[in-house]
């Protein structure tokens, strides 16, 4: 919504000074123009007409006000997101059937916690592009780079436990995981890789993951989820997170891995550059324009009625 107000507002003192003025002031004008103006008129105490008093104010007020320029704003909130490109790295191995993970609810699985997880990180990130590595005996892509945060929370709510086989791929998933991102533009990219267990079915060797992830500009942070070294690679995890730039998490509840991924929302949060644009518009022409006709009228009805 635009605001009003005035670039010089002292000046409408002026009118204070042509309104003292018109009171106190002794008047000359018939003595200068019309020597004999008495003569002409019906009589001494002839009254001015309303119509000339009301277009010489007008006038004049109208002069003062586009003096004072008036000025009409409006201010637009111009906000530049810079978004980052994020792949989610899930493990759906049938090590993710077992329960124990939540306190509240020991028969749940930890795969279906987990996708309440990820759900709820992806609500959080509305200026980036999200992608999905769904990863067991293979790895593939449930869903690529986008910004369509519901359709991502669809395909989060159709994975399946065992939807890719029952063993751990965890290195295919990151070769994928990098592949997804090659041809990102983002200035900023992440890969989060989640799992519970210890690589046993990739075919690309640790060595060649080892040198992609080194290689790349893309973060890498792990969450291993369970128990240290019984139920995943600690050591293992935090030397790809370390190759990677990024850190290495573990959780050992639900609580603990939404924590997790609440500092990583955190670490990574969005740039928002927030400038306001001022846009000004001025009106003094309208109010110079009809002092203008106004004070032309003034004259022209003057000499008309010869006043």
């Amino acid at each position: 919504m635009g605001q009003f107000s005035f670039e010089y507002p002292f000046v409408s003192g002026i009118i204070l000074l042509f309104w003292v003025c018109a009171k106190f002031c002794a008047e000359r004008s018939k003595a200068i123009y019309f020597p004999h103006v008495e003569t002409l008129l019906l009589g001494s105490g002839a009254k001015k007409s309303s119509l000339l008093l009301w277009l010489k104010w007008i006038g004049i007020v109208s002069a003062v006000v586009a003096l004072a320029s008036p000025v009409m704003t409006h201010t637009y909130q111009n906000s530049k997101k810079e978004g980052r490109d994020i792949v989610l790295v899930i493990d759906a191995s049938d090590s993710m059937r077992k329960g124990g993970f939540d306190p509240i609810d020991p028969m749940r699985s930890k795969f279906d916690l987990v996708k309440v997880v990820v759900s709820d990180f992806i609500g959080k990130r509305s200026s980036d592009r999200i992608g999905m590595i769904t990863f067991a005996d293979v790895a593939f892509v449930a869903s690529p780079l986008t910004f369509e945060q519901e359709f991502l929370r669809k395909i989060v709510e159709y994975q399946q436990i065992g939807i890719a086989g029952k063993r751990t791929a965890i290195q295919d998933a990151l070769v994928q995981s990098y592949a997804l991102l090659s041809k990102s533009k983002a200035k900023s990219k992440i890969i989060i890789l989640l799992t519970d267990g210890m690589d046993n079915m990739s075919k690309v060797g640790i060595e060649e993951v080892a040198g992609v992830v080194a290689q790349s500009e893309a973060k890498l942070y792990t969450v291993g989820i369970g128990r240290p070294d019984m139920d995943f690679n600690a050591r293992y995890l935090q030397a790809l997170a370390k190759a990677g730039k990024g850190r290495a998490f573990s959780a050992q509840n639900s609580q603990m891995l939404s924590q997790v991924y609440d500092e990583i929302d955190k670490l990574e949060v969005s740039k928002i550059d927030d400038k306001k644009v001022a846009v000004h518009t001025y009106l003094y022409i309208y109010p110079l324009f009809l002092s203008i006709l106004s004070l032309l009228l003034f004259v022209y009805y003057r000499n008309a009625k010869g006043v």
